[in-house]
């Protein structure tokens, strides 16, 4: 008789895993860890899910899913260029500091397995910066701007909210700073960044 999956015991799983993610990263983090953790068998997760990596891209996705739709508001709203560059920075470290392994795994998985990443990503919409590149532009040409395309100030934005992330343990020996004091400095970037970017291109 052919077994039928139980949304509660995906739902489990998907909890467990992403607590597990979250404590050791995708690479150090075992199946069995995330079994134990979602309270079955390792048997019954192989049923769920039957790579590590398939697990991860089900947590991934579902981590994204519930980030894309609010940058997508942020970016195609009638927001001034500045209000929409401290909204995207707030909400966008708000949910790497909850995912705090995803920036990690991506670059790492880049270098190694582009076919899995490409795969992953495929499954993605991402947002659309179309109107905040036309808002860019017409900043830029009636004078409120210093001149810089869109893409070259998404990217800035991008770069300022992840590299801490991704940075975490050379920063932490570098600024020699205790892990709660990196919370706070993280915290304190949702607003850092948006006020450096916002006075390194207004005129």
């Amino acid at each position: 008789m052919k077994k039928t999956k139980d949304t509660n015991t995906e739902i489990k799983i998907l909890e467990a895993a992403k607590s597990i993610f979250q404590r050791k990263g995708m690479a150090a983090a075992r199946m069995q860890e995330i079994a134990d953790e979602a309270g079955i068998n390792k048997s019954m997760l192989h049923y769920y899910f039957r790579s590590k990596e398939l697990l991860f891209s089900a947590v991934f996705i579902g981590a994204f899913k519930s980030l894309a739709p609010q940058l997508n508001d942020i970016l195609n709203s009638d927001d001034t260029v500045f209000d929409k560059i401290k909204k995207f920075s707030n909400n966008h470290i708000t949910f790497l500091a909850s995912h705090p392994y995803l920036p990690s795994f991506i670059l790492q998985e880049m270098n190694g397995d582009e076919a899995f990443v490409e795969n992953l990503l495929s499954e993605i919409k991402f947002p659309s910066i179309k109107k905040f590149k036309q808002q860019v532009e017409q900043e830029v040409e009636d004078g409120n701007l210093k001149p810089i395309t869109a893409e070259q100030l998404f990217i800035n934005i991008i770069a300022l909210n992840i590299f801490p992330f991704v940075a975490k343990p050379l920063l932490n020996r570098i600024l020699n700073t205790s892990n709660s004091k990196y919370q706070q400095l993280i915290e304190e970037r949702k607003t850092e960044v948006s006020a450096f970017i916002i006075n390194s291109i207004k005129k």
